[in-house]
């Protein structure tokens, strides 16, 4: 029943989205109609994250993994925004990237969401380093499980979230070298689940 209420409420959001990314934000000639696409606010939701865990008052374990070596460290509450600044930029709602993103979405029974996915519709500004995110939402509970984001920070060296509601984060650095090839330089893992 949940499903199907779930459904319901998600239908007429994905029926007025467009995948078509040459109609996106445009106006249609024949009914005067605005068709613009509308993005899940990414940028709000981690923001509500953290001021949910700083609401909490508990310090987060952060653990650096390097190669074979695992650091863990307490952070204090008030330096978790600069821990994830990199990913509070751009903002990602409906506002804004429109112009520059398409979505797509599916039910993903491999694991159980409504998968939201926003790629390039073609070449990105140089500026934007934003390059591609995922939203993941349990179509039980009707929330957010799970928000991935990819941005390229130079040629060599990429960034990817991994932001399990109310558990953990996880930031990736990826490092490209001359020949293309790519290697994990280091795993950040932020938890304030602590159970």
């Amino acid at each position: 029943m949940k499903f199907f209420l779930f459904y319901t409420a998600v239908l007429p959001i994905l029926v007025s989205c467009t995948n078509n990314p040459r109609t996106a934000g445009t106006v249609s000639k024949q009914d005067s109609v605005v068709v613009k696409q509308s993005f899940f606010p990414v940028t709000s939701y981690i923001r509500g994250q953290l001021y949910e865990m700083k609401k909490m008052g508990i310090n987060p374990l952060k653990y650096t993994i390097t190669g074979n070596h695992t650091d863990s460290v307490w952070l204090k509450i008030e330096d978790i925004d600069e821990a994830v600044k990199e990913f509070l930029t751009p903002e990602i709602d409906s506002a804004n990237l429109v112009d520059l993103f398409t979505e797509k979405n599916f039910l993903d029974q491999t694991i159980g969401a409504f998968t939201f996915t926003y790629d390039p519709i073609a070449k990105l500004p140089d500026t934007l380093k934003l390059r591609r995110w995922d939203v993941h939402i349990d179509p039980g509970t009707e929330k957010v499980k799970r928000v991935y984001l990819v941005k390229e920070i130079s040629k060599s060296k990429t960034l990817q979230l991994i932001w399990q509601s109310n558990k953990y984060c996880k930031i990736t650095t990826i490092i490209t070298d001359q020949n293309g090839n790519s290697s994990v330089e280091k795993e950040e893992k932020i938890t304030w689940d602590l159970n």
